[in-house]
């Protein structure tokens, strides 16, 4: 209760932060707004009550300087890239090559439309990296193919909104270009370092179809017409995957070698998407127009963000509030492990509140000086905290995912279909995360062999 009472004006402002967002305030807005009101307060405070927060005009212009800091580090230069390679990858129409020959190359196995769905969100989410596109995209291409087939409404909403959050978390992703600066980690590593756990992901989800249309045939039956296996199937699904699988390698394999940096590879991969976009013929004028327009309207929101967040974060710190998370931390009573296990099911819990980049830019900086006190391998614990924040894309009342999915849905689909179907995908992802908590190796090896211990 002292801990409580002590920083009572960081708490007051965290949770007014909360309630503003549950009405429906501009996530930018409200962080920076509410750290002009909580200044005025806090002034107000220590000239009427003789309360020592300290927090004024003077402490809240070193904001400036952290601005300055944000917009200085080049590795942020990566997210327009990425941006700009995911948006015109969506543009080059290579998804829809590939759901065509997937449908056939699996049409003859129990589960097979669903699982050519995962195959494309994890190479969608290798070249691309751009949830609502993703989204929108596997909803447009598969859920129609896959209700003609007679699949099973939740089963085909569950499978597109789990598996087009993926892009979030394998790289090149966006969340962890912006936690790598936040925490001032290396990029590279945490792209290495979520390699393993994205595919993972997949995996168990590949599992889960599998196992689930075996157990209940009626809810993704085999489809009537499927055609057999031929050569020239195969060797169209491999012209398919050619183009963006030579993206992939050019972008994540010259960090992996050490032969760009993330942000060097991040123009690799801009270059290269506007390239195939070309050579398929898909990229006139107007589509470039459309292209950078996106991109920079992105950017502007995610760096508006970045504005309202250094703010909210300088007077929560100024309150008192990284005190009180570290304090509150460190007297749990259950060991390193046990307060990993604590800020993981906090993060879950945030997300079915909040957004990741708010989660991301508000908390995370608190925690990363924590866990180094605490000896926890920033890297893994960072990529853990990403697979919890990919839920806050599919989980209820602020899973985007959600919407985006329902936005372009067939007639027939329900927020009730797409809110049953991604129950067992959350339950996936808890899975997920509780391995790769017990095999820490699954993130740390791959940086290891890379730049060694």
């Amino acid at each position: 209760m002292g801990l409580i009472a002590e920083h009572f004006m960081a708490i007051a402002l965290f949770f007014s932060f909360i309630a503003l967002i549950f009405y429906g305030f501009p996530v930018a807005w409200t962080m920076g707004g509410l750290g002009v009101l909580f200044i005025i307060i806090s002034m107000v405070s220590d000239s009427l009550f003789d309360t020592f927060y300290g927090v004024d005009w003077g402490f809240a212009s070193m904001v400036v300087y952290r601005l300055y800091g944000v917009m200085a580090n080049w590795v942020l230069v990566a997210l327009p890239m990425f941006i700009f390679m995911g948006i015109m990858m969506d543009k080059s129409g290579i998804a829809e090559d590939l759901m065509t020959d997937l449908s056939k190359l699996f049409g003859k196995t129990r589960g097979g439309l669903a699982i050519a769905i995962v195959f494309i969100g994890v190479l969608l989410a290798a070249s691309t990296g751009i949830i609502g596109a993703a989204v929108v995209l596997l909803t447009i291409l598969g859920v129609p193919l896959m209700l003609k087939n007679n699949y099973n409404r939740d089963l085909a909403c569950g499978v597109v909104c789990a598996t087009g959050t993926l892009g979030i978390l394998i790289p090149p992703s966006i969340m962890l270009v912006i936690m790598g600066d936040q925490v001032r980690i290396s990029v590279g590593d945490l792209f290495m370092g979520a390699v393993f756990p994205g595919l993972l992901l997949g995996l168990l989800y590949t599992i889960f179809i599998i196992g689930y249309a075996y157990m209940k045939p009626k809810v993704a039956p085999l489809p009537k017409d499927a055609e057999p296996v031929t050569i020239k199937i195969i060797i169209r699904v491999f012209k398919s995957i050619i183009p963006p699988a030579l993206l992939i390698v050019a972008v994540l394999g010259s960090i992996f070698m050490g032969i760009a940096t993330p942000t060097e590879a991040s123009g690799v991969g801009a270059l290269g998407a506007s390239l195939l976009a070309i050579m398929r013929g898909r990229l006139s004028f107007s589509d470039l127009k459309h292209v950078i327009r996106k991109t920079t309207h992105t950017t502007a929101y995610i760096f508006a963000l970045f504005v309202g967040a250094t703010m909210f974060a300088l007077i929560l710190r100024g309150l008192g509030g990284d005190e009180l998370i570290e304090g509150a931390l460190k007297a749990l009573p259950f060991g390193t492990n046990g307060v990993v296990i604590v800020v993981l099911l906090i993060a879950f819990i945030l997300g079915f509140f909040l957004d990741w980049i708010e989660i991301t830019l508000i908390i995370l900086p608190f925690l990363a000086p924590v866990m180094l006190d605490l000896g926890v391998d920033l890297v893994w614990f960072i990529v853990m905290f990403a697979v919890v924040l990919q839920t806050s894309f599919i989980t209820p009342p602020v899973g985007f995912a959600l919407f985006y999915m329902k936005g372009v849905a067939p007639q027939g689909i329900t927020i009730k279909n797409i809110y049953r179907g991604i129950i067992p995908f959350v339950f996936l992802q808890v899975i997920a995360v509780t391995i790769v908590f017990n095999f820490p190796k699954i993130v740390t090896w791959l940086p290891k062999v890379a730049y060694g211990p």
